[in-house]
C-alpha cells in the first residue's frame, strides 16, 4: 500500500545499514510508524538535510510489514527554531511519544496538540505550561485521561477550598489536613488543570507533581532521559 504525502514528523532517527536511515515518525493518519529511507545518509541524497526532528514534513512510503520503505519526503511549513532549554523540552515530547505509543494507531487529535506543542516552544510561550498540556493531552489521547473536576469517591465536584488525595488510575478523594497522605493537592489545582489554566505557581507546581506520577505509571521504571537531562539543566542554571 502506498501513502503519499501524509503530514508527520520525525520523533527519532537511527542509522541503518551503509547509508540508510531508520525512522521513527508520527504521523497525522497512521499515528507512529517506522520507515526505512533507504541511501538518506548518502551525500548525494536530497533527503539528507531534510530528514530532521521537529520539522513539520509530507511524507510517503511503501507500506509493507513492520516498517515501511520511503519514497518521498517534502518540507511542509518553517523549521521551527528551538534555543536552549527548550529545545530538551521537544526532545521530551518525542519520548513520550517514542515510549506511550504504539506503532500504526492513530490519533489525529494528539497530532494536533503535539505540532501545537512545538510550534509555542519555538514562538516562546511558557515552555512548563506548554508540557504539561500536552502531558494531559497525551494521557487522554491514550485511554489514560485524568479525573481532575470530580470526587472520585463521591461524584460531587471539587472544591476549590478543599485537600484532595489524587489516587492513581481512580482520581481525587477528599482529605482533611490531619489525614492526608500520597499526593495532595488542594481542589484549585487540580481545577487549573483540568481548565488548562495554569498561570500560577502553587497549580503549576502541582501540576508537574501529578504530572510526573501519572506518566510514570505508564513508562515503567526506565526513567526518561530527557527529563534527567531537564532537571540537570535545571539545577545548574
Amino acid at each position: 500500500m502506498k501513502i503519499p504525502l501524509e503530514p508527520g514528523y520525525i520523533l527519532h532517527h537511527y542509522p541503518y545499514r551503509d547509508t540508510s536511515l531508520l525512522l521513527e515518525v508520527f504521523t497525522r493518519h497512521h499515528g507512529r510508524v517506522g520507515l526505512v529511507a533507504r541511501g538518506a545518509r548518502s551525500g548525494r541524497s536530497r533527503l539528507r538535510g531534510l530528514l530532521q526532528v521537529f520539522s513539520p514534513l509530507l511524507l510517503s512510503w511503501h507500506a509493507r510489514g513492520e516498517l515501511g520503505t520511503l519514497s518521498g519526503a517534502e518540507t511542509n511549513g518553517p523549521v521551527p527554531v528551538l534555543p536552549g532549554k527548550r529545545i530538551m523540552s521537544a526532545y521530551y515530547l518525542n519520548e513520550l511519544l517514542l515510549r506511550m505509543m504504539t506503532r500504526n494507531d492513530p490519533h489525529p487529535e494528539l497530532f494536533t496538540s503535539y505540532a501545537s506543542a512545538i510550534d509555542r516552544l519555538a514562538s516562546g510561550e511558557a515552555g512548563e505550561i506548554t508540557l504539561r498540556m500536552f502531558e494531559k493531552s497525551l494521557l487522554q489521547e491514550l485511554g489514560y485521561g485524568l479525573l481532575l473536576d470530580q470526587d472520585a469517591e463521591t461524584g460531587h465536584s471539587v472544591n476549590p477550598d478543599d485537600l484532595y488525595e489524587y489516587q492513581l488510575e481512580k482520581g481525587p478523594v477528599a482529605v482533611t489536613r490531619s489525614s492526608a497522605g500520597g499526593l495532595c493537592f488542594t481542589g484549585r489545582s487540580l481545577l487549573a488543570l483540568h481548565r488548562g489554566e495554569l498561570d500560577d505557581p502553587a497549580s503549576l507546581r502541582d501540576a508537574r507533581l501529578l504530572m510526573r506520577h501519572a506518566i510514570a505509571l505508564y513508562t515503567g521504571k526506565r526513567p526518561l532521559r530527557t527529563r534527567e537531562v531537564l532537571r540537570q539543566w535545571t539545577v545548574s542554571q
